[in-house]
């Protein structure tokens, strides 16, 4: 599947999702005001800031399509990243108004009134949309860093109104106000490790590191044991957006590879053994003789 066939497919699943979302949104806002329910406001001020992430993931797919220019070679693709960024930024500061909030009312319960019953019907059409999000992105989540955090911001989103369907069932029977409040603050510490998943995943990419999913050493014995190969060093990976690595590396090759004038050869053959064995599609191989890899200092493994 292509690049950009890939992106229209995430695109409208972003849109299907995202007016999922700004119905919940909606409607748990409204319920959370008739309510008194500070866990549903709560789970709708996470909402808007899925709505404001999946806006920006869509608005990010939008500008990672545009083509490659001699200023961008490698195009707009790692827009998706800084879209990533901004929606962990956007989980963390919910994270912590929802917090402040809670602990507020926990402190202080003197005059809140929860009106149960309709606090559970918005909480249980919460949960229903949230469901069918979830499996709308549940394989674009697999294939793009963008997606991925769409989709964990969907499931946060699934966790909040599980708790503040349990928070409305306890209220509805015993009355206990404060349990609303320990909802919210539930719903507070479940968003904190999506967003550090988020953030770390963004600087594994921004850092240059190496995709968690490649094992550089396996490269590198796979590549000395094609034939004509001596060694091979200077191996760089990373990404350029998530599911997309590049690889570069000093390949030192026999003196006949030369000899014969089958360069070409060589590197067919190994940026198919990057491609088949480890899905490298961009790949990079400077070849050498011994001699001329030997005057290079210092050499990186």
């Amino acid at each position: 599947m292509s690049h950009d066939h890939t992106r229209d497919v995430h695109r409208s699943r972003l849109l299907v999702v995202l007016v999922i979302v700004a119905v919940v949104f909606v409607a748990e806002v409204v319920g959370g005001f008739l309510t008194g329910s500070l866990a549903l406001l709560a789970d709708a001020g996470h909402m808007l800031s899925d709505l404001t992430g999946l806006v920006i993931a869509l608005v990010a797919l939008g500008i990672a399509s545009r083509p490659a220019s001699q200023r961008h070679t490698y195009g707009y693709r790692r827009t998706e990243v800084f879209g990533a960024l901004l929606n962990g930024l956007l989980l963390l500061g919910v994270a912590v108004g929802v917090g402040y909030q809670g602990v507020q009312r926990l402190i202080d319960p003197t005059g809140v009134e929860i009106l149960a019953a309709p606090m559970l019907i918005v909480a249980t059409v919460g949960l229903l949309a949230n469901a069918v999000s979830m499996v709308i992105l549940r394989s674009s989540a697999k294939e793009s860093l963008n997606m991925r955090g769409a989709y964990l911001e969907v499931f946060g989103d699934l966790l909040g109104s599980v708790g503040v369907l349990i928070a409305g069932i306890i209220i509805l029977f015993t009355g206990i106000v404060q349990v609303d409040a320990i909802a919210s603050l539930l719903i507070a510490a479940g968003i904190l490790p999506r967003a550090w998943v988020l953030l770390r995943d963004v600087w594994r990419v921004l850092n240059e590191s190496t995709p968690p999913d490649t094992n550089v050493s396996h490269i590198r014995d796979h590549i000395r044991q094609a034939p004509g190969v001596v060694d091979v060093h200077d191996v760089h990976v990373w990404s350029i957006t998530s599911g997309e690595p590049v690889f570069t590396a000093h390949v030192v090759v026999a003196a006949e590879v030369f000899a014969e004038g089958r360069t070409g050869e060589m590197l067919d053959t190994l940026s198919a053994c990057l491609s088949g064995h480890f899905d490298v599609d961009h790949s990079t191989f400077q070849l050498e003789p011994a001699k001329h890899a030997g005057h290079e200092h210092p050499q990186h493994p």
